[in-house]
């Protein structure tokens, strides 16, 4: 499976608040393009919380199945992976690419490992406290946006979660008193058990720690690795957890793992197990060699005729094949298609097809013109579209669009007001769809500057 490389408010909520909050948001209403449009509820405020019926994950709130298309993070241990945990990058998920969660991937050891820092300077419980901050932010994040979130703890070079069963205990004992009444974490214990590390063994680490979450939240769905790095849920289906609202991992990487590992997942099923896929790639095993689409094709349809929620790796922009930003870029959110890894186009065009949403987006703007006219103002125009409902104008004085400001239209020309004699500015545009509520918005035309002259 998947072999890493070394790599350089505690706020308790009221569940009561918590859920008000959601309907008064899920109630109110943004004004666009001169007409008042109610906001399509985020997956959260559609689902609440979750739990395990048959083979699948359903909603407590709605009964409905729930299926979750999200993204891993790289290791939150490294900088190619905690730069990206932010609600900006969420948000980009989420409304760009149909990301609907996401998993924070924790290892246990390796450099700057929860249980082993190996060559950090920092003390242990230094380190156990950046990466639970990390944590925190990254759920705080997600639950803003109305996102699910999986706090994972990611046994790798460990081998087996019987090295570090009371760290983890203790570890969940934490998390769970302090996000028990969060409806939108889950928790996955133990990621990728390896080295020979049988059932039996995965089955008595489980038994100690899902007690220790159920303590403090007695029914969040937990989801548990099974052998040979997350692959051997046939193995897992003979001899189920006596727990509820379980759910058992299968990871796969489509060049590598092909049908006779689909057929594990189809025994599982057949078997009664639920199956989550908290992480795959379209990559070799290592996360490296080529991407097999075709057959990546395969596994996410079967597991969408199933139900199956799956977790695409990784978040990050490390120069290997897995990745799903492009090696080297440095945009930390708002990414566009050319700031994408091969991986990353293919698995976020599949998102997009398979929730609907790439037919619901407009095209792109063009032709963008910019002119100057007196009293310090600027005559935007550019070429219509056909089928949407308005333009969104974005203008700042620095390239990257901080502090910007915002104009929503329906005409294709309009006046920038109020701007600094002497000042550059630069200005793009994209269009808007509302389609049933919900708003699709068309990738950024090219960028127009202009300086102020008059």
């Amino acid at each position: 499976m998947h072999i890493e490389q070394q790599n350089g408010r505690n706020l308790k909520k009221d569940r009561f608040f918590y859920r008000c909050t959601v309907v008064i948001l899920s109630a109110v209403l943004f004004f666009s393009g001169g007409k008042l449009s109610a906001q399509a509820a985020t997956a959260v405020e559609e689902y609440g919380a979750l739990k395990v019926e048959g083979t699948r994950l359903t909603s407590k709130k709605t009964g409905e199945a729930v299926q979750l298309r999200g993204v891993s993070t790289h290791g939150i241990n490294w900088d190619v992976g905690y730069p990206y945990i932010s609600k900006e990058a969420f948000q980009t998920l989420r409304d760009k690419y149909s990301v609907s969660a996401i998993r924070l991937a924790m290892y246990t050891t390796e450099y700057y490992g929860y249980c082993d820092k190996a060559g950090a300077s920092e003390s242990q419980s230094q380190v156990q406290s950046v990466l639970k901050q990390r944590i925190d932010t990254g759920v705080q994040a997600a639950t803003e946006l109305g996102m699910y979130v999986i706090i994972d703890w990611h046994v790798l070079n460990d081998q087996t979660p019987l090295k570090y069963k009371n760290e983890a205990k203790q570890f969940f004992k934490e998390i769970s008193e302090k996000y028990a009444s969060y409806d939108n974490v889950l928790y996955e214990i133990c990621n990728e058990p390896n080295g020979g590390t049988g059932w039996e063994d995965i089955k008595k680490y489980a038994n100690e720690v899902i007690p220790v979450i159920r303590e403090n939240d007695g029914d969040a769905v937990i989801i548990v690795g099974t052998p040979n790095w997350s692959q051997d849920v046939d193995e897992a289906s003979k001899s189920p957890l006596a727990y509820d609202n379980i759910m058992y991992t299968l990871h796969f990487y489509a060049a590598t793992h092909k049908e006779s590992y689909r057929d594990k997942l189809r025994t599982a099923l057949n078997n009664g197990l639920p199956v989550m896929v908290t992480e795959y790639g379209v990559s070799e095993a290592s996360g490296a060699g080529a991407i097999n689409t075709a057959e990546a094709k395969k596994w996410l349809d079967l597991l969408d005729q199933n139900g199956i929620s799956y977790f695409a790796w990784s978040l990050s922009n490390k120069a290997e094949t897995a990745s799903l930003l492009k090696a080297g870029t440095t945009k930390k959110s708002g990414w566009a298609k050319g700031d994408l890894s091969p991986a990353g186009k293919w698995v976020f065009k599949e998102y997009n097809a398979r929730s609907g949403k790439a037919s619901n987006e407009p095209g792109k703007v063009s032709k963008l013109k910019a002119k100057n006219l007196k009293g310090k103002k600027v005559k935007v125009t550019f070429k219509k579209l056909s089928n949407v409902s308005g333009y969104e104008i974005q203008y700042a004085s620095n390239r990257k669009f901080k502090k910007s400001s915002t104009k929503r239209m329906t005409k294709t020309s309009c006046i920038l007001k109020k701007l600094k004699k002497g000042k550059k500015y630069y200005i793009r545009v994209r269009a808007y769809r509302i389609i049933s509520g919900q708003t699709y918005y068309g990738d950024y035309s090219s960028v127009r500057t202009i300086k102020i002259k008059k």
